[in-house]
């Protein structure tokens, strides 16, 4: 398995070798895998902080990037990600009560952070619950935005923080090879199912 390394620099402890064994996460790509993401959402937001769903559930789910932690296969974790010109936000950060203080959530952050750096992005832009401030301190390399007032949405008094992203070795460019950029979100180096369709190419001969 290879490990997210730039996305790993981000983050302000290493994450323990055996939990690459127990844990992995990657970016949703099917219906079935954001129904698993809204399932978390739900069972923390809505069920333990009674949050009303049309609060949770904003509108912007069909326009972001969502990812998911899986303990041994089974969803535990998600997280969404929506673009912006010159920054990326990071949002809905949510485990199940089991996961919490176990390394899962580092592997999460680090596969989501690693996709943030291949995309070119340097930086990102968090709202996190007031409270929290100390465990995302310690958690990934940030700052609080400085003269940037404490506001409340759901009932929770929040803090605006910026999420400072390495630099990617590999960053995809407008000049990316066209193939690479059509494969699935976050495996842009596996050769993916238009690769292969392109051998039907009336000129896929002569190319080769």
């Amino acid at each position: 398995m290879t490990r997210p390394q730039t996305g790993l620099a981000a983050l302000r402890r290493p994450v323990p070798d055996e939990a690459w064994t127990r844990y992995s996460a990657r970016p949703s790509r099917t219906l079935e895998d954001f129904l698993m993401a809204a399932s978390v959402r739900a069972a923390v937001f809505m069920a333990e902080q009674a949050c009303p769903y049309e609060e949770e559930f904003d509108g912007n789910d069909l326009c972001a990037t969502h990812f998911l932690l899986f303990d041994q296969g089974r969803p535990v974790g998600t997280l969404r990600i929506r673009w912006f010109a010159e920054f990326a936000k990071l949002e809905r950060i949510a485990l199940l009560p089991s996961e919490r203080g176990r390394p899962g959530l580092r592997v999460l952050l680090a596969e989501a952070f690693e996709v943030v750096a291949r995309k070119g992005y340097r930086r990102m832009i968090g709202q996190i619950q007031a409270r929290l401030w100390p465990v995302w301190s310690r958690t990934f390399k940030c700052r609080l935005v400085p003269g940037r007032a404490p506001f409340w949405f759901s009932d929770y008094e929040y803090r605006e923080i910026e999420i400072f992203i390495p630099e990617h070795p590999d960053v995809l460019t407008f000049d990316a090879d066209p193939y690479q950029i059509i494969r699935p979100e976050g495996d842009w180096d596996t050769p993916g199912v238009l690769d292969v369709s392109a051998e039907r190419s009336p000129g896929s001969s002569e190319a080769a």
